[in-house]
């Protein structure tokens, strides 16, 4: 025995000693191998993953640079056109799509939703901020040609209960009764002859969207894309409605239009800054009127015509014109 009372290991206890550290440094180096596997792991299905995505992306999107970027679908048949498609939150698109979408000069047919996000980070579209603010919203509208003293029929909106009742002080039967915001191709137009039809309209409405009634068989659409006009014609309404509209039965003339119809058109769609919009025009007692203005015009005016709406428009994008 040592002096302390120490007792010297035994060579047996020396050698259990060193298998153990031995063991736990062995399993020491297991344990850090299988962390570094599962890490190795997650790094690789990462890689697998975003080269998946990446692939899954159109062909275009990683080749060609020169195409602009569109979200709605209206332009899916350009050539010269990314179509991304309408997602209903942007963490939706993918990384890629993402990327495009901020770093693109200007965006196509962002939606209404997306145009005012783009406005407020001072991205370009096409359409217009302001077409997408207006041009389905008839209020703001009828707002803007008192604004800007555009010819258009006397006009009012009513609201509430208060106003409604007094809705036949300011107009005399037969007078055009519209859905305010979002209808489009003659859906949500009415024509209200008596109080049976003004109480009928109003249960479905709100607000009320009072237009003064014009009488005639026929109007003039005329499309303004960019700075110009591309087609302008004439809608005659089938006999048994009031509205001239396509979609409704209406029939199409490529008759001339009137000289000052255009001037009138193009002047208003300059004013409002509208860059792609249908406007309707009658005319009544020798006198020019815009009756409203519509993003959502159909193509079966420019088919008529024997225009190619999509190579027109891939032409004016070409060519800067958007």
């Amino acid at each position: 025995m040592r002096k302390g009372g120490v007792i010297p290991a035994t060579l047996d206890y020396q050698l259990a000693r060193r298998r153990r550290t031995t063991t736990l440094g062995i399993l020491g180096t297991l344990a850090h191998f299988r962390h570094f596997l599962l890490i190795y792991s997650i790094v690789q299905y990462k890689i697998h993953y975003k080269l998946i995505e990446y692939q899954q992306l159109p062909t275009s999107i990683m080749t060609d640079s020169k195409k602009v970027i569109a979200i709605e679908a209206r332009l899916r048949d350009c050539r010269n056109v990314i179509t991304l498609g309408v997602r209903p939150n942007f963490s939706d698109y993918s990384p890629q799509e993402a990327d495009l979408i901020r770093s693109a000069k200007k965006i196509y047919y962002p939606t209404t939703f997306y145009a005012d996000l783009f406005d407020a980070m001072g991205k370009s579209t096409f359409p217009s901020y302001h077409t997408y603010k207006c041009v389905q919203d008839k209020i703001k509208q009828t707002a803007l040609f008192d604004l800007l003293e555009i010819s258009h029929p006397k006009t009012r909106v009513f609201y509430g209960k208060r106003q409604k009742p007094t809705i036949t002080e300011y107009f005399k039967f037969p007078f055009i009764g519209k859905v305010a915001r979002g209808s489009a191709m003659g859906r949500g137009v009415y024509l209200i002859k008596n109080k049976d039809d003004l109480f009928s309209y109003l249960n479905i409405v709100t607000p009320a969207y009072i237009q003064e009634y014009i009488p005639s068989d026929r109007d003039i659409r005329v499309v303004v894309i960019g700075n110009r006009i591309v087609h302008a014609y004439w809608r005659i309404a089938p006999p048994s409605d009031f509205r001239s509209n396509v979609s409704v039965g209406g029939s199409i003339s490529l008759d001339p239009v009137p000289e000052e119809a255009l001037d009138l058109a193009l002047h208003t769609a300059q004013s409002c800054k509208w860059n792609d919009v249908g406007i309707d025009i009658c005319m009544y007692k020798d006198k020019y009127y815009v009756l409203e203005a519509n993003m959502k015009y159909g193509k079966e005016g420019f088919r008529r015509a024997g225009i190619d709406y999509i190579k027109l428009m891939e032409d004016m994008i070409e060519n800067e014109e958007l």
